[in-house]
């Protein structure tokens, strides 16, 4: 079966880039014909090992820059596309010339399954990929978090994919309720690896996070949190793991509550999974997720986790006082009184973080790979998509 996966960078960094890479990967060593399509390129090496059964290759080339689309982008709304709405994530990437070679390519396409991985490149094989070609469009995103001139335009033509896969029940149930009996949607979650996860001992007083240093994590919220009850705990402290813009701003919100030594700003990290093995509580703060692949790796080491039950994500993944502990989103007061109970109770913390281990093999890729391979073979065939993965009863 001939797979393609469109990204908008497959040369950089992010989650759904590497979570693409292992799908694409996984599928080819599956026997699968897969191909990894870069919408533009600024980098001349991926910053994710690719599998080399796995074609990589760009449409538009911006290794040397911008500048070409220089004009264009000062002037996005007027000499922008036909398609990307404003308020996409990334609709700055694209100008005139980025989505017509988006277009060009997918109404070319005459054969297999081609796989865009967010709204923009969503809308444009939907409105333009060819009827040879079966679609499907992933969401790496719940709803909400969308500009409601996108949600409009998903409205007006999610319905024509041949299935739209999102990561969690709630994605599910709220693309279903905007759709209505449009695409089948299908709820198949991120695969984390866990292999060779070593299992934290819970006997570091450190409390983990890790993420993008940007407003959306909520690190912002978190320092707080921490500072209300750092007093009772003297010996924890914090770990934030990423880089950002939001850097400055978080150390001066950290030196406001005198937390200078007792949270730090580790920056980024290649050893990730020995920081995660070496602390006892992970917290995450998030104002919003997808599905929280950062949380997930943690549980595989055995973390139990503190978290905002924000959308969506963490409540389709915890189970509250099982492998961790769920709060109202963005109170400050009930997270730090989160993270004091882990931190006073060794023994809770072992206990959860043995469910949470147990919790995070069901995202392993021998869990969820074979989800993929069943939908692709029944759109590939023309038979009906499971109702284990649609969660609908099946047709009469």
């Amino acid at each position: 079966m001939k797979i393609r996966y469109m990204l908008l960078h497959a040369y950089g960094m992010g989650g759904t880039i590497r979570t693409v890479v292992n799908q694409a990967g996984a599928m080819a060593e599956a026997g699968h014909d897969v191909e990894i399509v870069s919408v533009v390129r600024r980098r001349t090496k991926p910053q994710f090992a690719i599998d080399p059964r796995v074609r990589l290759s760009a449409l538009v080339d911006q290794r040397d820059g911008v500048a070409a689309d220089s004009l264009a982008r000062k002037v996005w709304r007027r000499a922008r596309g036909k398609i990307v709405p404003y308020g996409e994530f990334a609709a700055e990437y694209f100008t005139e010339r980025v989505e017509a070679a988006v277009m060009d390519y997918v109404s070319a396409l005459t054969d297999g399954i081609l796989v865009t991985t967010r709204p923009a490149l969503n809308l444009i094989s939907a409105r333009r990929a060819s009827r040879k070609v079966i679609r499907v469009a992933q969401e790496h995103m719940n709803l909400a978090a969308y500009h409601p001139a996108v949600r409009e335009h998903i409205a007006r033509h999610y319905g024509r994919f041949d299935a739209i896969s999102v990561l969690t029940e709630t994605s599910r149930a709220e693309y279903r309720a905007l759709l209505g009996t449009g695409a089948p949607i299908v709820r198949i979650p991120n695969a984390v690896h866990m292999e060779h996860r070593k299992h934290s001992d819970h006997n570091n007083p450190i409390v983990i996070a890790a993420g993008r240093l940007v407003p959306q994590k909520g690190f912002d919220l978190l320092i707080p949190a921490f500072a209300a009850v750092a007093d009772a705990y003297p010996e924890w402290t914090v770990r934030i793991f990423g880089t950002g813009p939001s850097q400055q701003r978080l150390q001066e919100r950290i030196d406001e509550h005198g937390m200078g030594g007792r949270i730090r700003l580790m920056g980024r990290t290649d050893r990730i999974h020995e920081e995660l093995a070496k602390a006892s509580i992970y917290a995450l703060s998030s104002r919003i997720e997808g599905l929280p692949m950062a949380m997930i790796e943690a549980m595989g080491h055995a973390l139990p986790i503190v978290a905002f039950d924000c959308p969506t994500g963490p409540a389709d993944v915890l189970t509250p006082g099982r492998d961790g502990l769920l709060v109202p989103p963005r109170d400050v007061e009930k997270l730090g009184e989160g993270l004091a109970r882990l931190m006073g109770d060794r023994e809770l913390r072992a206990r959860m973080g043995t469910a949470a281990a147990e919790t995070a093999h069901d995202y392993t890729p021998q869990v969820v790979m074979p989800l993929w391979e069943e939908l692709f073979t029944a759109l590939g065939s023309g038979r009906p998509i499971p109702a284990s993965l649609t969660g609908m009863p099946p047709a009469p």
